[in-house]
């Protein structure tokens, strides 16, 4: 008995004549591609082919063999493929819809192939026809697309660049703007479009916006109402919950793994493969969506800070709900099993949470390896995101909010010189603080031959605005300055350390300066932010327990200066040499009377104590001021 075997839409006999025979739908496709209109002969043509299993491979190929020209002699047929695509997509029957959507697909990917030099509405002529009911007709299809198959309308970006995407042209006339903003208000079509509308969104405000007016930015810049907000915030904070469940569970599967029982016996020496092996895809279009929504409309940073029980905790609903196919980590939407926040009441035993929380989660994860040309872009895009929260007025109040205490767990780097930080002793802290760990975090941790200068240098402009804030505000942060001076003073120690390498790739001295500005402002005006008088001595402490980093940088401005002719280096590490210069005798001369090699931190401290409270300026000569401050060179 003859066997049957299929190949590329053709059935093939397995006897001696071998003669092939087409899958009904793949004749179906070969009607559509002529001349002639497939319905004449059978009325039904349209309703039987929506029935049938879509063969893409085939539909696709007939599409990339025609010219131009014989495209265009078949144009009246694509039309009214493409309209009925349209009109199943409206139907409740649930193969025809699938089989419709993944036609038009293929249909306007193909089209769009054929037409790369033409305008966009070139091809929404060969797609729609402005002959057949054109007002009537696109309304239609951007309706559908938007309230029943939001897919489809993500799937019309099919270049690699979004400004590239002639087919847009057509959506930034004939606005969808407000069918978006629809789904993200309305709690049961968020949940199940509300993705695809935000990814969407991110992609029509960056269509061609350094070149022309998009009318999206402007529109996304003045949305003033609050479910909206809201409900775009909370798809956002699904969508990175998801990813930061998804890398926890990883990671805890790794460090419960054969691997982990490994590293115990043989130590950490493999600790950087096996944090290698925990990386995943992130998701730069929730990132971008983000991104706009900070950037933009300034009504939106109020959403950053709207609590909600932490989704990571919350139950599943009892109805049943449909499965999705498993994709790769990060570039999927959330689960449909993740309860909107709006609807779910805050429990006092449950920790609380918000996008913002959620957010520094996530970029402390992506954040962690930026060898990767990918995830570099990623960390990038997650500071310039900071770096619009940081600048913001409002933003920074509720940072720094002394009632608006979290416990937020930043996932931190393995390496071999720190243990793991334990979840529950995690303190209650306002939300700067959180943000001033993940800088810290990211300063310490890639100190590497491949610097990642530029997210260096957006590292300390955060810090910095944060600073900045904090001084005009006059906010005493209760906060553990001394990690962030360590940290910043190891990275000079790192710059210089490692001069001729770095230097023929960045401009390091651009990044010392900012790193000593920085500690100018807390040695100038720390005495309106710092929390208590201890912290100077901490700072002065730390300072002159590194002293030699300074006196480096010192010397290489000098240097610079002799070369160059110009640097600023050398002026502004003044501050830094003025409490070396007047402190370092005082010490010194405490060990040697004392006869102590190496004094703790304890005794330097209360050296600078002393010699601060014993200073008395009205018993000091002009002669003897004059002569103290000549130290400083």
């Amino acid at each position: 008995m003859a066997q049957t075997e299929k190949k590329g839409g053709l059935l093939w006999k397995s006897s001696a004549s071998k003669k092939p025979l087409k899958e009904k739908v793949v004749l179906m496709y070969d009607e559509i591609f002529t001349t002639e209109d497939p319905s004449k002969c059978n009325p039904r043509f349209w309703e039987e082919l929506f029935l049938m299993k879509v063969n893409l491979e085939y539909l696709e190929g007939k599409l990339e063999a025609l010219d131009g020209e014989e495209l265009m002699k078949i144009k009246d047929n694509i039309n009214c493929l493409f309209q009925h695509c349209i009109q199943a997509l409206g139907e409740e029957h649930p193969i025809r819809v699938v089989n419709a959507l993944q036609t038009l697909c293929a249909l306007i990917r193909g089209v769009h192939q054929k037409n790369k030099s033409t305008s966009g509405f070139d091809i929404i002529n060969m797609l729609v026809g402005f002959d057949k009911a054109e007002l009537c007709m696109k309304v239609r299809f951007w309706q559908l697309c938007v309230r029943g198959n939001f897919k489809t309308c993500v799937s019309i970006q099919v270049t690699d660049n979004i400004s590239q995407n002639t087919i847009l042209e057509y959506v930034m006339i004939n606005s969808i703007f407000e069918a978006i903003l629809q789904i993200l208000s309305s709690p049961l079509s968020r949940r199940e479009h509300g993705y695809d509308a935000v990814v969407l969104l991110a992609l029509l405000v960056n269509y061609r916006k350094y070149e022309s007016v998009n009318p999206y930015i402007v529109k996304l810049s003045i949305v003033d109402d609050e479910a909206t907000l809201n409900g775009m915030g909370l798809v956002i904070a699904q969508a990175l919950s998801e990813y930061n469940r998804q890398y926890k569970d990883k990671e805890e599967e790794h460090q419960t793994g054969f691997f982990s029982a490994l590293t115990n016996m043989v130590g950490s020496m493999f600790i950087a493969d096996a944090d290698e092996k925990i990386s995943v895809q992130t998701n730069e279009a929730i990132l971008l969506a983000l991104y706009e929504a900070v950037h933009l409309n300034r009504n939106f940073i109020t959403v950053l800070a709207q609590s909600h029980p932490e989704m990571g905790l919350m139950t599943a609903p009892t109805s049943p709900i449909p499965t999705t196919p498993v994709t790769p980590l990060g570039t999927t939407p959330p689960s449909s099993d993740v309860i909107s926040s709006a609807e779910l009441p805050l429990d006092a035993d449950v920790q609380t949470s918000n996008l913002l929380i959620t957010f520094l989660k996530y970029s402390s994860i992506v954040m962690q390896d930026t060898k990767d040309e990918h995830r570099l872009h990623s960390g990038k895009l997650c500071l310039i995101i900071l770096t619009c929260i940081a600048e913001d007025q409002y933003a920074n109040a509720f940072l720094h909010d002394d009632n608006m205490n979290f416990r937020v767990n930043l996932h931190r780097m393995p390496m071999r010189h720190r243990k793991k930080a334990a979840d529950k002793n995690l303190p209650c802290r306002p939300l700067v603080c959180a943000v001033l760990d993940l800088m810290v975090e990211f300063i310490v941790t890639h100190m590497m031959k491949e610097f990642p200068m530029d997210l260096y240098v957006r590292c300390i402009q955060i810090v910095h605005k944060l600073l900045c804030y904090q001084k005009k505000c006059r906010v005493r942060l209760h906060y553990t300055w001394r990690e962030l001076w360590s940290a910043l003073i190891n990275l000079l120690k790192f710059l210089m350390s490692n001069e001729t390498v770095l230097l023929a790739k960045h401009n390091i001295f651009t990044l010392a300066l900012m790193v000593v500005n920085l500690f100018n402002m807390f040695i100038t005006y720390g005495d309106t932010f710092l929390p208590t008088p201890s912290s100077y001595d901490e700072l002065y402490y730390e300072i002159i327990r590194m002293h030699q980093n300074f006196d480096n940088l010192y010397s290489m401005g000098e240097y610079l200066l002799t070369r160059q002719g110009c640097c600023c280096l050398e002026v502004r590490v003044v501050e830094e040499g003025s409490i070396i210069n007047h402190f370092n005798p005082k010490i010194e001369s405490y060990a040697a009377v004392n006869h102590i090699s190496q004094l703790s931190e304890d005794q330097v401290r209360s050296i600078s104590i002393n010699v601060r409270k014993n200073l008395a300026f009205n018993t000091l000569s002009q002669e003897l001021l004059l002569k103290e401050f000549s130290t400083i060179s």
